[in-house]
């Protein structure tokens, strides 16, 4: 699936505001840690 850039900037954005750690927040959001940080 492809993201539009908004939407990575909106995730990347929730992963680094969150109070959990990133493993965690991208759990509940359904993204794997790998494709967060290849963005």
């Amino acid at each position: 699936m492809r993201y539009p850039a908004s939407e990575k900037l909106e995730i990347i954005r929730l992963v680094e505001e969150s109070h959990l750690s990133a493993r965690r927040t991208l759990a509940k959001l359904a993204m794997t840690r790998t494709r967060c940080y290849r963005w």
